[in-house]
């Protein structure tokens, strides 16, 4: 296992005390192994393995655990049979209904220490607010960044291990099995079905789900891109299908839910106010961008810049598209009261590309730092403008 620093750091700070630690992300991004890597923490500190109980509800082993009310019951009496702390795992929690109650219990009536995970990142912070709120901490897990993908393969060469990931995206599943590009493919489809059914059909009671999936597919494919209701629309006419802008919108906050995608809104850098139209879209991992629809190496602009904003969601940033008249940046990372501006392209092939790239980051009037990134291994840095190379700025 690799142990996934960047969320153990976060997690750290609260082992021990009375705070619930909450795991959100989509399937399979490593949730499970990270209360793995926890208890192997714990155990280091001289904590008996025998203190943990681990429940995955999603899993048969079990299945006599189907309310609320039983897993209280089965958690009550595992801490009547052990003296002092216990620690609970609760992987998948919003699978059970009324989890929530279930956790204010535990929290009230047991010495324990608890994490919990779940693919549905709105859901828990918005019912955990209701009955803790004040006494739980959110971290969001995302797949491997290609620093961790470095990590689970030494050995290999970056250059050819960025072109995996480049179209295969983070899934930690997918560098810790030799695979060909079939069982790839089905394995991310796989994923995406799951997230489909459970996450977001079944939760929320969609009826049609042909027109939801034309959607989806429409949104996947066109990563990157930005986001039109009228050219969702015309899509679905050409389909002989039509929606109104509510279901539309109503589908996509399905899918950020259930951390699958993100809308994200660009802001008017002279008038510091965010702009609600012409969003764009981004995946959480763009492998199954590669699985559904193919073309990642194609359309690799749209990538590397999935690739980036995803990069910045992971170092803590709250990101925005920056706008400034008709000019426009990429992206604006904010936090701890500073920005940071970034643009991305594939190579800096032409002057023409390289004064395009640079051009809307000197019209920002202000100091803080403004950075290019593209797959260039030379530096076009320029009039104290840096230019990044795009692995050295995922390595570093």
């Amino acid at each position: 296992m690799i142990k996934r620093e960047l969320y153990m750091k976060q997690v750290r700070p609260f082992i021990g005390k009375g705070i619930v630690k909450v795991l959100a992300g989509i399937r399979r991004c490593g949730k499970s192994v990270m209360l793995k890597l926890i208890q192997e923490e714990l155990k280091e500190t001289g904590i008996s393995e025998s203190q943990f109980i681990s429940i995955n509800f999603e899993s048969k082993a079990l299945d006599f655990i189907k309310h609320q009310e039983d897993t209280y019951a089965y958690i009550k009496e595992f801490a009547r049979g052990h003296s002092g702390k216990i620690y609970l795992f609760l992987d998948e929690v919003q699978v059970l209904d009324k989890w929530e109650e279930l956790v204010n219990a535990c929290m009230i009536d047991f010495d324990c220490d608890i994490y919990i995970t779940g693919s549905n990142a709105k859901l828990l912070s918005g019912e955990l607010a209701t009955y803790l709120a004040g006494r739980y901490i959110q971290i969001q897990m995302y797949p491997f960044s290609f620093q961790e993908v470095m990590l689970s393969s030494p050995d290999a060469d970056k250059k050819k291990l960025f072109q995996e990931y480049l179209r295969w995206g983070g899934m930690p599943f997918l560098y810790q099995y030799p695979m060909d590009e079939t069982a790839k493919r089905q394995y991310l489809s796989d994923i995406y079905d799951s997230i489909m059914l459970k996450d977001v059909v079944t939760r929320n009671h969609i009826r049609d789900t042909e027109q939801f999936e034309r959607i989806l597919y429409y949104l996947i494919a066109n990563t990157g891109n930005t986001f039109s209701a009228g050219n969702i629309s015309k899509y679905m006419k050409s389909e002989f299908r039509n929606i109104s802008n509510e279901t539309m919108y109503n589908y996509i906050d399905y899918c950020q839910k259930a951390c699958l995608l993100h809308l994200v809104s660009r802001m008017d850098l002279q008038g510091k106010n965010l702009l609600k139209f012409q969003e764009k879209i981004y995946l959480t991992d763009h492998g199954i961008r590669e699985a559904l629809y193919g073309n990642n190496q194609r359309d690799i602009e749209h990538i590397l810049e999935n690739i980036v904003y995803m990069e910045l969601l992971r170092r803590g940033y709250q990101v925005t598209i920056g706008k400034m008249k008709e000019l426009e940046v990429d992206f604006v990372g904010e936090k701890d009261g500073r920005k940071e501006y970034y643009q991305v392209c594939y190579l800096l092939a032409s002057q023409e590309t390289t004064e395009k790239e640079f051009r809307s980051l000197r019209e920002i009037q202000d100091n803080y730092p403004k950075y290019v990134i593209s797959m260039d291994e030379l530096d076009f840095s320029q009039d104290g403008y840096q230019h990044l190379n795009l692995l050295d700025f995922l390595l570093t």
